[in-house]
């Protein structure tokens, strides 16, 4: 490969004028030259107080490799590639905190996987550290799907594996995620529908699991951006819409807490700031309330410049509830007992002016610099800390221990180590004290394991605050357990739907493939001396030959099979024995005895590149598709079409319940879809309702319904108990804004409280 140095680039860069197919003109070569060299220099700015002797000559040689590999690529949008690993590197410095080492990783990033740029050569100019980080941040190719796997399972895999060596990796990885999010309105509807997903799948979990808070909510609201538009838009615009009022309640609730802070000579600042758009909408989701009736639409921050800081922190927080009453429910001490993750913070819930809850974060500089840069600012601070963050230390460790035995299965695997390591924690102790952090929902085996893998291995108990529980009860914050093990004990299947650490299940299936391969050798045994009595060798070809004929997936279960007498050794006398080795008999047909293999040939059912299906209502001859159960989607909703294995071709709504985990995991099998305007195909759908139980409620809801509305309603069901009623009413419409209409009539109601949307299950 031929390499050109900083002097030539300049020149180097294509003068013609280059046009893509976008909205607006490219600039001119000259232009575009000029900006990049702009872009270059912004980040060595951003870099300037990090850089040592010799550093600022390597990033400038990886800015000249990733400038000549990437010199003929163009973005979506028409501008030239490099302008993205530019973006990525800056964001690495700028809103990460990590240093040169990632900034030029960070700048090649794309160089392996996209241009002919090797590993080798990456490994030569700057060293074996950051050709392992390329080498992460390169997607794995080639990936024959099964049932067990798919390409993007397996990149996710490859992502999380290199959590513990090096998170550089995946802060990297989260980089180039969240400037791709920025800037895919140019990207196809299904291409921006699978990012999104894979975004609120993994990186944002991911992302605020390491610390990245800020990073967190952006990725947030960008998926929701694409995901559910018309929510995300009217959002937007109400907080646009009530920023002066919020303003002014802001000062308001602000001004004598500020005044107290400055008598008590703090060094401090006092601001509030919005709630991310994600996490009003998902409190709007679970509350079932509306924008008007979310109270926490923001939050105070108090950022302490102090060295002593927990002590500062309890005197804020005792300034501020001078004022205003707390909610005791609400206080989270992060100060004492920092996360896992190293974030440390003192939150409080107080009453403010008016009858309105206010949430208050108390930080010091040290503690939001952690809270918004995550690992990169943990390790800063590591040397001179108190040893509190030591637990995120700890955390990385439980994380290699994890993935010391990935399972084979690449889906079970990102879907228990999701859940593990990205989950809400609870706080546990050993008889000793010692503290353990596990997810919400483990169990007293998952304790055990936890523990040590013999120990969880031999279980049959627990004593929990000294009282005796089974191995399935589930911890709560503050326990403290006892394990009660036996020597006779083993783990059975049942065990797996007891647990649900991935360092537990993985050890789990660990024994039980340990306990078949004994019982196995039991079924070679047996098989080997039946070979012998009607003299055929005992090879390779042989085995292969039963495999094959049985239907096994592996040689290790035709010998459990033999064992537990699923298969009868009997059969062999009606093979066909040519010399020395047995033939399978061709005209007898075989009952499988397993599962027949996961075998789908996509390739035949998916529709060209860039199809889009049009939706009537009911399959049309040219494709066949069902409406998905799930989430009943009808004409208006934002759908997309996913290719199953088994059922054919489905239509989800884009904010169905299991969208994201088939977007995210099996996002090459999506096709675009759109609604025909067809008035005359109604849909069986229906709404959750829910009031005040009084005299004449049904008679008003049917009214609205046949009589205002004119709406075909199969069937109403209404219960009701101690003085409210809820219910559900399936109507057939023509279009979403005939239920949005619904819904609305039915809430104007008197008496009626929450009008929803039904998701069958």
């Amino acid at each position: 490969m031929i390499f050109f140095t900083a002097v030539t680039l300049y020149f180097y860069l294509p003068l013609t004028i280059l046009m893509v197919e976008t909205d607006k003109q490219i600039l001119a070569g000259e232009e575009e030259k000029k900006l990049i060299l702009r872009e270059y220099r912004s980040l060595l700015r951003a870099l300037k107080h990090r850089l040592k002797k010799g550093d600022k000559r390597l990033v400038r040689r990886a800015f000249e490799i990733a400038a000549d590999a990437h010199k003929d690529m163009r973005r979506k949008s028409g501008e030239p590639y490099i302008f993205h690993p530019l973006a990525v590197a800056k964001i690495v410095v700028e809103e990460i905190g990590l240093g040169v080492t990632s900034v030029i990783c960070a700048l090649l990033h794309d160089t392996v996987e996209d241009t002919e740029v090797t590993l080798n050569e990456i490994e030569m100019e700057f060293g074996s550290s950051c050709a392992k980080i390329v080498e992460g941040l390169t997607k794995i190719s080639n990936v024959v799907e099964t049932q067990n796997t798919t390409q993007q399972a397996e990149n996710f895999r490859k992502i999380l594996l290199t959590l513990a060596d090096d998170p550089r990796v995946i802060l990297i990885k989260i980089a180039d995620r969240l400037h791709n999010m920025r800037t895919m309105d140019s990207m196809r509807r299904d291409k921006q529908l699978k990012i999104a997903s894979e975004t609120t799948f993994l990186y944002a979990p991911l992302a605020m699991r390491l610390g990245l808070y800020e990073i967190k909510s952006e990725l947030e609201d960008l998926s929701m951006k694409y995901t559910e538009i018309d929510v995300f838009e009217e959002i937007t615009q109400k907080l646009s819409d009530t920023k002066r009022e919020r303003t002014r309640y802001i000062n308001e609730f602000i001004k004598p807490i500020k005044e107290e802070l400055e008598r008590n000579n703090l060094d401090f600042d006092i601001y509030g700031r919005p709630k991310s758009i994600h996490s009003i909408w998902h409190k709007i989701k679970t509350k079932h309330v509306t924008f008007e009736e979310v109270y926490d639409l923001f939050a105070i921050r108090i950022i302490l410049r102090t060295s002593n800081e927990k002590e500062d922190c309890w005197k804020v927080f005792s300034i501020i509830t001078n004022y205003y009453q707390h909610s005791v429910e609400r206080l989270r001490d992060w100060v004492s007992t920092p996360k896992s993750n190293g974030y440390e913070a003192l939150h409080t819930t107080v009453m403010g002016p008016g009858g309105r809850w206010v949430e208050v974060q108390i930080r010091t500089e040290r503690m939001n610099e952690i809270a918004e840069k995550g690992l990169a600012a943990h390790w800063k601070y590591k040397d001179g800390s108190s040893g509190q963050e030591s637990k995120l230390d700890d955390w990385l460790k439980h994380i290699k221990e994890l993935l010391q035995n990935p399972d084979s299965n690449a889906m079970d695997f990102i879907q228990d180590l999701k859940k593990d390591i990205l989950g809400d924690e609870i706080y546990v102790y050993t008889p000793h004290g010692d503290m353990r952090i596990l997810p919400t929902g483990s169990t007293s085996l998952d304790f055990a394991f936890d523990i040590h893998s013999e120990l969880g291995k031999h279980c049959i108990g627990a004593k929990v605050n000294y009282k005796l529980v089974p191995i399935s009860h589930e911890l709560k914050n503050a326990d403290q357990i006892e394990i009660i093990t036996s020597k006779k004990q083993k783990p059975t299947s049942d065990w797996l739907n007891m647990v649900v650490t991935a360092k537990a299940k993985s050890r789990i299936k660990y024994y039980l493939k340990e306990e078949k391969r004994v019982i196995a050798a039991d079924g070679k045994e047996m098989l080997i001396r039946k070979l012998d009595a009607i003299k055929v060798a005992y090879t390779i070809d042989t085995i292969n030959e039963l495999v094959n004929y049985y239907k096994y997936p592996s040689a290790l279960d035709l010998f459990y099979a033999i064992a537990i007498h699923s298969i009868e050794l009997k059969e062999l006398s009606k093979f066909n024995i040519i010399g020395n080795r047995l033939e399978a008999p061709h005209d007898l047909e075989k009952k499988l005895p397993v599962k027949e293999e996961y075998a789908i040939d996509l390739a035949k059912q998916m529709p060209s590149k860039g199809y889009e299906l049009v939706l009537f209502g009911e399959s049309s001859d040219k494709v066949k598709y069902t409406l998905a159960p799930c989430c009943q989607p009808i004409p208006g909703d934002d759908v997309f079409g996913f290719v199953t294995s088994g059922e054919g071709l489905k239509i989800h709504r884009t904010n169905c319940p299991n969208a994201s985990t088939l977007l995210a995991n099996y996002g090459h099998r999506v096709i675009k879809a759109k609604w025909a305007k067809n008035k005359e195909i109604s849909f069986l759908t229906g709404v959750k309702i829910n009031g005040i139980d009084d005299v004449g409620i049904i008679n008003k809801i049917t009214n609205v319904v046949s009589g205002e509305l004119k709406m075909n309603m199969r069937s109403m069901s209404i219960d009701s108990a101690d003085g409210l009623f809820e219910g559900t009413i399936m109507v057939f419409v023509n279009h979403k804004v005939e239920l949005d209409d619904l819904c609305t009539r039915l809430e104007s109601l008197e008496g009626v409280n929450k009008v929803l949307r039904l998701d069958m299950e």
